[in-house]
Protein backbone atom coordinates (compact mmCIF):
# COMPACT_ATOMS: atom_id res chain seq x y z
CA UNK A 1 0.00 0.00 0.00
CA UNK A 2 1.33 3.19 -1.37
CA UNK A 3 -0.13 6.25 0.60
CA UNK A 4 1.33 8.75 2.96
CA UNK A 5 -1.24 9.26 6.03
CA UNK A 6 -0.35 12.92 7.69
CA UNK A 7 -1.16 14.96 10.33
CA UNK A 8 -1.65 18.90 10.48
CA UNK A 9 -2.92 19.90 13.75
CA UNK A 10 -3.02 22.59 16.53
CA UNK A 11 -2.65 22.23 20.13
CA UNK A 12 -2.21 24.08 23.62
CA UNK A 13 1.32 23.33 25.23
CA UNK A 14 -0.71 21.12 27.70
CA UNK A 15 -1.89 18.70 24.75
CA UNK A 16 -5.43 19.50 23.65
CA UNK A 17 -6.83 20.49 20.58
CA UNK A 18 -10.08 21.55 22.13
CA UNK A 19 -11.56 22.93 25.13
CA UNK A 20 -13.87 20.25 26.55
CA UNK A 21 -17.02 21.71 24.66
CA UNK A 22 -15.33 21.18 21.47
CA UNK A 23 -14.51 24.74 21.09
CA UNK A 24 -11.28 25.92 19.43
CA UNK A 25 -11.60 29.95 19.57
CA UNK A 26 -8.50 29.88 21.60
CA UNK A 27 -6.66 29.59 18.42
CA UNK A 28 -7.89 32.35 16.91
CA UNK A 29 -6.93 34.80 19.37
CA UNK A 30 -5.82 38.73 17.64
CA UNK A 31 -2.13 38.35 19.58
CA UNK A 32 -1.45 35.09 17.56
CA UNK A 33 -2.38 36.15 14.04
CA UNK A 34 1.74 36.77 12.37
CA UNK A 35 2.74 37.22 9.01
CA UNK A 36 6.22 35.60 10.53
CA UNK A 37 4.66 31.99 10.87
CA UNK A 38 8.02 29.72 10.23
CA UNK A 39 8.02 25.99 9.54
CA UNK A 40 5.40 24.07 7.04
CA UNK A 41 2.31 26.28 6.53
CA UNK A 42 -0.52 24.69 6.09
CA UNK A 43 -1.01 25.81 2.47
CA UNK A 44 2.43 24.13 1.65
CA UNK A 45 0.74 20.91 3.28
CA UNK A 46 -2.41 21.22 2.09
CA UNK A 47 -1.16 21.50 -1.49
CA UNK A 48 0.29 17.61 -1.41
CA UNK A 49 -2.85 16.47 -0.03
CA UNK A 50 -5.61 15.09 -1.83
CA UNK A 51 -8.20 13.39 0.49
CA UNK A 52 -9.20 15.08 3.65
CA UNK A 53 -10.14 12.16 6.73
CA UNK A 54 -11.94 13.35 9.80
CA UNK A 55 -13.99 12.40 12.46
CA UNK A 56 -17.57 13.70 12.59
CA UNK A 57 -16.87 15.96 15.48
CA UNK A 58 -14.78 17.62 13.30
CA UNK A 59 -16.93 17.75 10.78
CA UNK A 60 -19.34 18.40 12.89
CA UNK A 61 -17.12 21.49 13.85
CA UNK A 62 -16.26 22.40 10.09
CA UNK A 63 -19.95 22.41 9.23
CA UNK A 64 -19.67 26.13 10.85
CA UNK A 65 -16.85 27.61 9.26
CA UNK A 66 -17.67 29.76 6.34
CA UNK A 67 -16.85 28.88 3.50
CA UNK A 68 -16.28 25.77 3.54
CA UNK A 69 -12.77 24.99 4.17
CA UNK A 70 -12.29 22.19 2.12
CA UNK A 71 -13.21 23.13 -1.03
CA UNK A 72 -11.88 21.16 -4.09
CA UNK A 73 -10.85 18.52 -1.56
CA UNK A 74 -12.01 14.94 -1.35
CA UNK A 75 -13.27 14.32 2.41
CA UNK A 76 -14.18 11.02 3.89
CA UNK A 77 -15.91 11.24 7.27
CA UNK A 78 -15.61 8.44 9.72
CA UNK A 79 -18.69 7.78 11.51
CA UNK A 80 -20.43 5.05 12.75
CA UNK A 81 -23.86 6.65 12.81
CA UNK A 82 -25.64 8.05 9.90
CA UNK A 83 -24.90 11.87 9.23
CA UNK A 84 -26.84 14.37 7.11
CA UNK A 85 -24.80 15.82 4.35
CA UNK A 86 -25.41 19.72 3.60
CA UNK A 87 -26.96 19.45 0.19
CA UNK A 88 -24.20 21.62 -1.27
CA UNK A 89 -21.42 19.24 0.01
CA UNK A 90 -23.36 16.21 -1.10
CA UNK A 91 -20.97 14.99 -3.63
CA UNK A 92 -17.76 16.68 -2.39
CA UNK A 93 -18.17 14.68 1.31
CA UNK A 94 -18.16 10.47 2.35
CA UNK A 95 -19.72 9.15 4.92
CA UNK A 96 -17.66 5.85 5.82
CA UNK A 97 -17.70 3.62 8.82
CA UNK A 98 -14.73 1.64 8.50
CA UNK A 99 -11.39 0.71 10.56
CA UNK A 100 -8.43 2.75 9.24
CA UNK A 101 -6.53 -0.50 7.74
CA UNK A 102 -9.52 -1.37 5.57
CA UNK A 103 -10.27 2.77 4.83
CA UNK A 104 -6.39 2.93 3.75
CA UNK A 105 -7.05 0.09 1.53
CA UNK A 106 -9.80 1.18 -0.32
CA UNK A 107 -8.30 5.00 -0.81
CA UNK A 108 -5.28 3.38 -2.21
CA UNK A 109 -7.21 1.10 -4.41
CA UNK A 110 -8.88 4.28 -5.66
CA UNK A 111 -5.75 6.02 -6.24
CA UNK A 112 -5.71 8.22 -3.59
CA UNK A 113 -1.73 8.95 -2.11
CA UNK A 114 -1.72 11.46 0.62
CA UNK A 115 -4.57 11.35 3.12
CA UNK A 116 -4.95 14.22 5.82
CA UNK A 117 -6.21 12.47 9.11
CA UNK A 118 -7.52 15.34 11.50
CA UNK A 119 -9.76 14.62 14.59
CA UNK A 120 -8.37 13.21 18.14
CA UNK A 121 -9.87 10.32 18.05
CA UNK A 122 -9.42 9.97 14.23
CA UNK A 123 -5.29 10.29 14.91
CA UNK A 124 -5.00 8.20 17.85
CA UNK A 125 -7.35 5.49 15.47
CA UNK A 126 -4.58 5.92 12.79
CA UNK A 127 -1.40 5.61 14.98
CA UNK A 128 -2.88 2.59 17.00
CA UNK A 129 -3.65 1.10 13.41
CA UNK A 130 0.52 2.15 12.88
CA UNK A 131 -1.16 4.08 9.48
CA UNK A 132 0.50 7.29 10.07
CA UNK A 133 3.91 8.86 8.31
CA UNK A 134 3.99 11.97 9.49
CA UNK A 135 2.91 14.40 12.45
CA UNK A 136 2.93 18.36 12.06
CA UNK A 137 2.15 19.70 15.06
CA UNK A 138 1.85 23.78 15.95
CA UNK A 139 1.96 24.20 20.25
CA UNK A 140 0.10 27.20 20.77
CA UNK A 141 1.25 29.30 24.11
CA UNK A 142 -1.21 28.78 25.85
CA UNK A 143 -2.40 25.83 28.67
CA UNK A 144 -5.75 25.20 28.73
CA UNK A 145 -5.89 23.25 31.61
CA UNK A 146 -8.35 20.75 30.46
CA UNK A 147 -9.88 19.56 27.06
CA UNK A 148 -10.14 16.81 24.26
CA UNK A 149 -6.20 15.73 24.14
CA UNK A 150 -4.38 15.14 20.79
CA UNK A 151 -3.45 11.42 21.75
CA UNK A 152 -4.98 10.88 24.86
CA UNK A 153 -4.45 7.21 26.00
CA UNK A 154 -3.12 5.40 23.13
CA UNK A 155 -2.31 1.76 24.58
CA UNK A 156 1.44 1.72 22.64
CA UNK A 157 4.69 3.41 22.56
CA UNK A 158 5.07 5.38 19.36
CA UNK A 159 8.26 6.24 18.58
CA UNK A 160 9.48 9.30 16.53
CA UNK A 161 12.10 11.31 14.64
CA UNK A 162 12.26 14.58 14.60
CA UNK A 163 12.15 16.16 11.52
CA UNK A 164 12.21 19.45 12.07
CA UNK A 165 11.32 22.14 15.31
CA UNK A 166 10.71 25.83 14.08
CA UNK A 167 9.43 28.63 17.14
CA UNK A 168 7.83 31.35 15.48
CA UNK A 169 8.09 35.22 17.38
CA UNK A 170 4.04 35.08 17.87
CA UNK A 171 5.31 31.78 20.47
CA UNK A 172 3.97 29.28 18.37
CA UNK A 173 6.86 26.07 18.10
CA UNK A 174 6.05 23.77 15.32
CA UNK A 175 7.52 20.45 15.84
CA UNK A 176 7.78 17.66 12.51
CA UNK A 177 8.08 14.00 13.31
CA UNK A 178 8.35 10.89 11.31
CA UNK A 179 6.85 8.27 12.75
CA UNK A 180 9.19 5.24 12.81
CA UNK A 181 7.51 1.82 12.31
Amino acid sequence: MSITCSVYIAASVDGFIARPDGDIDWLLRPEYATDQMHGLSYEAFISTVDTLVMGRHSFEKALTFEPWPYEGMSVVVLSSRSLAIPTPLQNKVRVMNQDPVSLVTQLAAEGKQHLYIDGGQTIQRFLQAGLLNELTITYIPLLLGAGIPLFGVLGQEVSLRLLAATPSPNGFVQVRYAVQV
